[in-house]
């Protein structure tokens, strides 16, 4: 029987990290894996693969619209499907690949099989009628989530997909409707939308992007609307008729009254995600679960159990990848006996549509309600030089600052690589700087990050370019 230091169930991001930083810290490592390859749900059917569709087909749309008005003459660009399916497949691979690299480097065992919980120090792992008992000191719950479905509606992958099979469709369809107005659904209709997909999004609340900055939402939906998309916000889904050649939704006011029906080749359904326990063996452990089936953690990652503990989208928090890293990480030097810690503070948010949408921080929403004094600054892409002589100048950058200290508390983006932009305020607000520090911080011209030092001079109403 094999003896471990840490056994880690799950090897996404967070379980991954997690493995790759206890073998840093000198412990003997074993991942469980019940998929025929690592790195989870972004890495195989999510973040990854969405990300590379999303940049193929925002280049497929720039040559359609937006070369000629540069100077670059070409003729009108023809989409090949199964050649984008295939580019995103190669960068599946060449991430997936680099995952195993890292658990030969590190000298992880990787355990492949379907992981279950005997109790403190022992972990059962199956595989194709076989089963092995592994004993170790500690045990990382990793093992993610699953995608929320809705009632009544079937998901079969072909024409009511997933986010799963909305990455990997065999053609465009003519009229997709999408259930959700977050972040999966404007990211996946963004795509299909520029491949030539006619797009409704079906939102249940009376806005898109929910717990997002709430003027950023209204300047974002306002946008996609401009691109073409159509939304229909305080309404549901409450069947689908398949059993005609098109789909027939029917969609009906969130707060009651007449139906409708809606007529797609596909429906997509992104209500959110739920955490994935599934055979994990927990309630026989006496893990302790919450009332969303999440797993519960103390602030040292710990469940009730000893030696067990759990991080990532199968506890409480945002479901993003980094903040499962970050915990992996923080939850290895614990085991270690370090000081592992995640400033839940601080954990960026970004959607990948073309203007980006960021945010890290409070909004204007949160701080109105905990009765927070604050001062905004704000600053629009038209202003800023470098946004202007490339023709992107979409949206603008917000500052959300304590009126009594200038601690900065927020910062909302929405604008080309705004993703990328949103670093210099995470760093900054990481070390509790302030307006100020980042005002008088000295930022490259022309570059698009000079909106967010404007922003921040806005903040004590000194913006230089407007």
């Amino acid at each position: 029987m094999a003896t471990y230091d840490l056994v880690v169930i799950g090897t996404g991001p967070g379980g991954y990290v997690c493995a790759v930083r206890a073998a840093q810290l000198g412990m003997k490592v074993a991942v469980v894996e019940k998929n025929a390859t690592l790195g989870g749900t972004c890495l195989n059917v999510g973040c990854m693969p969405s990300k590379a569709l999303l940049h193929a087909s925002e280049m497929f749309e720039e040559a359609g619209h937006s070369f000629a008005k540069m100077g670059v003459a070409v003729s009108s660009p023809k989409l090949d499907l199964p050649a984008m399916m295939n580019f995103k497949q190669q960068g599946i691979d060449g991430n997936v690949k680099g995952v195993d690299f890292l658990m030969k480097k590190n000298k992880i065992d990787v355990l492949k099989g379907t992981g279950k919980i005997l109790g403190t120090g022992k972990v059962e792992v199956s595989a194709d009628g076989k089963s092995q008992v592994i004993e170790t000191k500690n045990i990382v719950i990793a093992t993610g989530s699953d995608i929320a479905r809705l009632k009544g509606i079937e998901i079969d992958e072909k024409r009511i997909v997933s986010s799963t099979g909305a990455l990997s469709l065999d053609k465009v369809p003519e009229k997709l409707l999408i259930v959700g107005a977050g972040v999966i659904g404007l990211e996946l209709g963004s795509v299909w939308h520029r491949l030539g997909a006619e797009v409704v999004v079906v939102e249940f609340l009376d806005r898109i992007l929910p717990g997002m900055d709430g003027e950023i939402a209204k300047q974002f939906q306002r946008i996609l609307e401009k691109q073409g998309f159509a939304f229909k916000l305080g309404a549901k889904v409450t069947a689908v008729d398949t059993s005609g050649k098109t789909l027939k939704a029917t969609i009906e006011p969130a707060a009651g009254g007449a139906a409708e029906t809606l007529e797609a080749d596909v429906v997509l359904v992104c209500i959110g995600r739920v955490p994935y326990t599934d055979g994990l063996g927990l309630k026989e452990a006496g893990v302790a679960l919450d009332a969303r089936g999440r797993v519960e953690i103390d602030a040292h990652f710990s469940t009730n159990v000893k030696g067990i503990y759990a991080i990532g989208d199968v506890v409480a928090g945002p479901m993003l990848a980094h903040k499962a890293e970050d915990e992996g990480v923080a939850v290895a030097e614990i085991i270690a006996g370090q000081a592992g810690h995640v400033n839940y503070d601080v954990i960026p948010g970004v959607v990948y549509t073309t203007p980006e949408v960021s945010s890290v921080g409070k909004t204007e929403e949160e701080l109105k309600q905990a009765g927070v004094g604050y001062t905004v600054g704000k600053f629009p892409f038209t202003a800023n030089g470098r946004s202007k002589v490339n023709q992107t100048t979409d949206g603008f950058v917000k500052i959300l600052a304590d009126a009594k200290t200038d601690r900065v508390l927020g910062v909302h983006i929405i604008g080309r690589e705004a993703g990328e932009m949103i670093h210099e305020a995470c760093v900054l607000m990481e070390f509790g700087g302030s307006a100020e520090d980042l005002a008088r911080t000295c930022h490259a011209h022309p570059t698009r990050s000079e909106a967010v030092k404007e922003a921040a001079l806005a903040v004590g109403k000194r913006a230089i370019h407007m």
